[in-house]
C-alpha cells in the first residue's frame, strides 16, 4: 500500500473516515504516524531539534515517539544521507536516540537525517534537521604570524607601531576577543585591548645603542562561555619581535681615553707620538670619521685626518715645554660630505728623558753585586748591620731615576731602608726578627737586594746578593724527646737491670751541645741513670717486688755545660711475676656439709696481678669418687645433684658416720703455674629441723665451735657486768639509809573485802626480793601513802649483793586471801631473809604509842610473812626450772 504523510486535522478526519469505511468493508489498514511536539521537545519526530556541540558521546539526546491507528506495535528507524557522517543511533523498539559521534559546530552546524516509523505493514519516513548549538571550545587564533616589526629609534612616545589581530570561531561572548600584554619590568610598550594596536608607552623612548631588539608577549582572551556545563574563558598568546632601527642621533665616541704620549730625547721629526681612535655613536649605519688638532700643538705636532695619528714635526731639543695638551676633534660627515656631528678630547704629551741607565749597587771599592757579613745569632731587634756598606745609584733624571728597594729572602727577618730612592741612597739593613736568625736552623742566611724602577716602561732593575754567616751561642736548653717516659720491668729482676733509655738533645754546637743526665725524686731510691747515655737502671742491691710496690715515678734532668736544663718525669711499673703459689689457711680442713648446701674452701695467692693471683679449684682425690662437685672459681664443694638424702649417702659408703676426706687442689693461672693441695674432711648431715635465728646460728657454728663458745662466753660476761652494776647501785642506796629506827606496825581489818597480792618480777626493780614483797604489801594497804617513809623505821644494813634469779615466765603473782578479813602489814623486811630478827620483832610488837601490842596481832603478822616467803620461794624455783629447760 502506498505511504502517505499525515498532516493537519483535515487529514486526520479523512483518515478516520477511511478507517471506518475499511473496517466496515473488512479491509481497513492505516499507516502509523509520529507525534509532532514542537522544536523544544525531546520526544516526537526530531523536527527542528537542537543539541549543544559539547554533548558527550553516548548521551541519550532524544526519543522518537509515534503510534499506529489500529493500535499495532511500531518500530523506529533513523538514517542519514549517503556519504554523510552518522551522529545518532536509535533503538527500534523504544525510539531512544543516542549520540555516537562527537559534535563540532565549527565543522558542521546542521545535520540532516531521515526518521521512520512502521507497524510492520506500513512505513512512514520523515525528513529531520538537527541544529548544533555553540559551546566555548575554541581558543582565539592570531593571524599573520610571526609578528616582526621594525621601528626607528627616534619614533615618538605614544606612536602606533603594529596591530595585532586574532579571531575566535565561537559565537556570542565566546567569540569576542580582547588583548593585553604580559607584564614585564621596564616594558616600553602598551596595547589597546579591543583593537590590538601596539604603541610605545607614553614617556618611553627607544634607543638602538642600548637595546636593539625587544620581545613583547601579547595575550588574546575570549569573552568566556559555557563548556560541559561550566563557564570557561580561553586564551592564547603570541610574541611580537620589535627590531629598533638606528637613527642619526649620537656623536662620535673616542675609544681608550684618556690619551697620553711621550717624546723622548732620541725622537726625530716625523716620529709617531700617539694615535687616537673614534667611532660613530650610531652603530647601525656608521658614517666616516675625520680627525684634526683644534689647538695646543704650538706648531710642533701634526695629525693625520684619516688615521688620527699624531706625529712630531721638530726635534725634542727645540720643544719649549715639557708638557703639551692637544685638543683634537673627531667629525662625522654624511653621504654628501656634510658635517653631521663631532666630539673633542685631550691628548697629553710629555717630553721625557730617555731611560737608558739601570740602577747600580756600589761597595767600598766600586760596583759590587755580592756583600758578605759574619755575626752572632740572635742580634737585638732594630740593630743595624753596620758591616754592610752598600750604595745604590741610577744615572737617569727625573722619573727615570726613581726606583724601589726590596729585600728578598726569609720573610720578616731583615728590612731595608729606604724603600724608595731617587737617583742615589745609602742602603741600611736592620734586624726585624731576632728569633729567626738562629744558628741551629741556618748556618748562613742568603738574601737578594733588588732595585726596580717604578715609573718607567722599561722597568730596569738590579740585584745584589747579601750573605750573612752566623756564629753559634748557647741559646738552647736540652730538650727531652718526650715530656714523660713510661717503663716496665719484671719484678725480681737482678740489680743493675736496664729500665728505660732517656734521650735529650741540645742543638747547640760544641761543648754547649753536650748533655749530662741526673735523677732525683722520692721514687728514685732504687734507680740510677748513666750521666751520658741516659740509660736508667736499678741499683745493684735493689730488689723489685710487685706485691710490695708496683709503681714508681721520679724525675730526670738533662743539663748542658752552662747549667741550662730541662726535666722529664719517668713512670716505672713493676710487672708481676708468678712467684707465689696458692696457699690454704691449713693443710687439713674440717667442714660440715648439710645436704643441699655447699661448703667452701679458699686459698690465697699473694701475687699482685691477674692471672697470677687467679685461682682454679679442683678435686684431686675422693673415696669414693663421683660424690662431690667443686666450683673451679669460688671453691664451693657440693654433692652431686642426684644425692638428695642421707639414705643415698649411706648407700654409697659403708661408713655410718658419713665422713669423707677430699683432696682439693688450688692452681693459679700464671706461667709457670703453681699448685697447692689440702685435705678437706667433710661431715655430711641432714638439715637441722630447728628454725629461727638461734638454730641458724648453731648450724652455722658447727664448723667453728670456738665461735659458738666465744659467743656464749660473751653473753655470760655481759650478764655478770649488768648484775654487778645493779648490786652496786642497791648497796649504795642502802648504805645511805643505814640507820635503825623503831618500826611501826598498823593493822587494820576490813570486812568482806578480798585482797590480791601482786608480785613483780625480780628484774623489774633494782632492789632485792624481800623489798619487792614489802612494796607490794604496802601498795595494797588502803588509805596509806607508801612514799611517806618518814614515819617508818629504816631497815637494817643490807648484806652483800648476790646475783638476781633468772626472769620468771609470769611477771605478776596473784595471791588470794581467805574470805576472812586479812590484816594489812607495813614494815621493813631484811634483804637476806624473810624472817624477822629479835630486835625487829620487839620493835614491831609496840604500837605507835610505845605500848606492847597484843600477842595475837604479832602471831598474825609472823604467819603472813612466812606465807609470803614460802610463796615467793616456790615461784622463784618454778621460774628457774622454766629458764634452764
Amino acid at each position: 500500500m502506498p505511504t502517505c504523510r499525515m498532516k493537519g486535522p483535515h487529514t486526520l478526519r479523512l483518515a478516520l473516515v477511511l478507517l471506518l469505511l475499511r473496517v466496515q468493508l473488512g479491509q481497513s489498514d492505516f499507516a502509523p504516524y509520529f507525534y509532532d511536539n514542537g522544536p523544544s521537545s525531546t520526544n516526537g519526530n526530531m523536527a527542528l531539534f537542537s543539541i549543544s556541540e559539547d554533548t558527550p558521546v553516548g548521551t541519550q539526546v532524544y526519543t522518537l515517539n509515534g503510534t499506529d491507528p489500529e493500535g499495532d506495535g511500531v518500530r523506529y528507524g533513523l538514517t542519514f544521507e549517503k556519504g554523510s557522517k552518522e551522529y545518532f543511533r536509535v533503538d527500534p523498539k523504544s525510539g531512544r536516540v543516542t549520540l555516537i559521534s562527537a559534535l563540532d559546530r565549527e565543522v558542521e552546524n546542521e545535520i540532516s537525517l531521515l526518521v521512520s516509523i512502521t507497524d510492520g505493514r506500513n512505513k512512514v519516513v520523515e525528513n529531520g534537521r538537527v541544529f548544533v548549538t555553540d559551546a566555548n571550545d575554541e581558543k582565539p587564533e592570531f593571524l599573520n604570524l610571526p609578528f616582526i616589526v621594525n621601528v626607528p629609534e627616534d619614533t615618538k612616545a605614544g606612536s602606533s607601531i603594529f596591530t595585532v589581530q586574532a579571531v575566535d570561531k565561537d559565537l556570542g561572548s565566546g567569540g569576542s576577543v580582547t588583548y593585553f600584554l604580559q607584564t614585564f619590568p621596564n616594558t616600553k610598550f602598551t596595547i589597546d585591548g579591543h583593537s590590538g594596536v601596539l604603541r610605545i608607552k607614553p614617556g618611553e623612548f627607544l634607543d638602538y645603542e642600548t637595546s636593539k631588539t625587544h620581545f613583547v608577549t601579547v595575550v588574546a582572551k575570549d569573552g568566556g562561555g559555557k563548556y560541559n556545563g561550566q563557564h570557561q574563558v580561553m586564551s592564547s598568546s603570541a610574541t611580537v619581535t620589535i627590531n629598533v632601527l638606528d637613527a642619526q642621533d649620537s656623536p662620535p665616541t673616542f675609544v681608550g681615553t684618556p690619551y697620553f704620549g711621550y717624546v723622548y730625547e732620541v725622537s726625530v721629526p716625523g716620529s709617531e707620538i700617539f694615535t687616537v681612535f673614534a667611532k660613530d655613536g650610531d652603530q647601525g649605519n656608521p658614517n666616516p670619521i675625520q680627525y684634526s688638532i683644534v689647538n695646543g700643538s704650538d706648531g710642533s705636532f701634526s695629525m693625520n685626518s684619516s688615521s688620527g695619528c699624531i706625529t712630531l714635526t721638530t726635534y725634542p731639543v727645540q720643544l719649549r715645554n715639557e708638557l703639551y695638551e692637544l685638543k683634537v676633534q673627531a667629525s662625522e660627515f654624511g653621504p654628501e660630505n656634510e658635517l653631521l656631528d663631532f666630539s673633542t678630547t685631550l691628548v697629553t704629551i710629555r717630553v721625557v728623558d730617555l731611560n737608558n741607565h739601570p740602577p747600580t749597587f756600589y761597595g767600598e771599592n766600586g760596583p759590587q753585586n755580592r756583600f758578605e757579613l759574619t755575626m752572632y745569632e740572635h742580634p737585638p731587634e732594630g740593630e743595624i748591620l753596620r758591616g754592610l756598606k752598600i750604595t745604590v745609584n741610577d744615572s737617569d733624571q727625573g722619573a727615570n731615576a726613581k726606583f724601589r728597594l726590596r729585600l728578598v729572602g726569609p720573610g720578616r727577618v731583615l728590612r731595608v731602608v729606604p724603600q724608595t730612592v731617587l737617583n742615589e741612597a745609602q742602603v741600611t739593613i736592620i734586624v726585624e726578627n731576632s728569633t729567626a736568625i738562629d744558628y741551629e736552623r741556618y748556618t748562613f742566611l742568603s738574601f737578594k737586594l733588588l732595585a726596580i724602577e717604578i715609573d718607567t716602561p722599561e722597568r730596569f732593575s738590579a740585584t745584589a746578593d747579601i750573605i750573612i754567616h752566623l756564629l753559634d751561642t748557647n741559646d738552647n736548653t736540652p730538650k727531652f724527646s718526650t715530656d714523660y717516659y713510661i717503663a716496665r720491668i719484671p719484678e725480681n729482676s737482678p740489680g743493675g737491670s736496664n729500665v728505660v733509655s732517656i734521650t735529650a738533645t741540645d742543638p747547640d754546637s760544641g761543648l754547649w751541645g753536650e748533655v749530662k743526665y741526673s735523677i732525683y725524686g722520692s721514687g728514685a731510691d732504687l734507680f740510677l741513670i748513666h750521666p751520658t747515655s741516659g740509660i736508667v737502671y736499678t741499683q745493684p742491691w735493689a730488689t723489685l717486688d710487685a706485691e710490695v710496690k708496683s709503681k714508681y715515678n721520679f724525675y730526670v734532668k738533662a743539663e748542658d755545660t752552662e747549667g741550662k736544663y730541662s726535666l722529664a718525669e719517668v713512670f716505672v711499673t713493676v710487672l708481676d711475676q708468678n712467684d707465689h703459689p696458692p696457699e690454704f689457711n691449713e693443710n687439713f680442713l674440717e667442714k660440715t656439709m648439710i645436704i643441699g648446701a655447699p661448703v667452701k674452701v679458699e686459698a690465697v695467692d699473694d701475687d699482685a696481678e691477674e692471672p697470677n693471683n687467679v685461682i682454679e679449684y679442683s678435686i684431686m682425690k675422693a673415696d669414693p669418687e663421683n660424690v662431690f662437685d667443686i666450683n673451679t672459681s669460688t671453691g664451693e664443694i657440693k654433692l652431686k645433684p642426684f644425692i638428695k638424702s642421707m639414705e643415698i649417702v649411706q648407700n654409697i659408703t659403708r661408713q655410718k658416720d658419713c665422713k669423707w676426706s677430699v683432696v682439693v687442689q688450688a692452681r693459679d693461672r700464671g706461667s709457670p703455674s703453681f699448685t697447692t693441695t689440702a685435705v678437706v674432711k667433710i661431715d655430711i648431715t641432714e638439715a637441722n629441723p630447728l628454725s629461727g635465728p638461734m638454730a641458724a646460728f648453731l648450724m652455722q657454728s658447727r664448723d667453728n665451735p670456738m665461735k659458738a663458745l666465744g659467743m656464749v662466753a660473751g653473753v655470760i660476761s655481759v650478764m655478770v657486768m649488768i648484775t654487778v652494776l645493779i648490786s652496786t647501785a642497791i648497796y649504795m642506796r642502802n648504805s645511805k639509809s643505814n640507820r635503825i629506827v623503831p618500826a611501826r606496825r598498823i593493822i587494820r581489818r576490813r570486812r568482806k573485802e578480798q585482797q590480791h597480792w601482786n608480785f613483780k618480777a625480780p628484774f623489774g626493780s633494782s632492789e632485792g626480793p624481800d623489798r619487792l614483797v614489802a612494796d607490794d604489801v604496802e601498795s595494797n594497804v588502803p588509805n596509806r601513802n607508801k612514799n611517806n617513809s618518814g614515819s617508818w623505821p629504816k631497815p637494817p644494813p643490807p648484806s652483800a649483793p648476790v646475783l638476781p634469779p633468772p626472769p620468771v615466765a609470769n611477771p605478776r603473782l596473784v595471791v588470794e586471801r581467805q574470805k576472812s578479813a586479812v590484816p594489812t602489814v607495813s614494815g621493813s623486811l631484811s634483804s637476806r631473809s624473810y624472817s624477822r630478827t629479835p630486835s625487829q620483832k620487839s620493835i614491831a610488837s609496840k604500837d605507835t604509842e610505845g605500848r606492847p601490842s597484843q600477842s595475837k596481832e604479832g602471831t598474825i603478822s609472823s604467819a603472813l610473812v612466812s606465807e609470803l616467803k614460802k610463796r615467793m620461794e616456790q615461784k622463784i624455783i618454778e621460774a628457774n626450772q622454766g629458764y634452764y629447760y
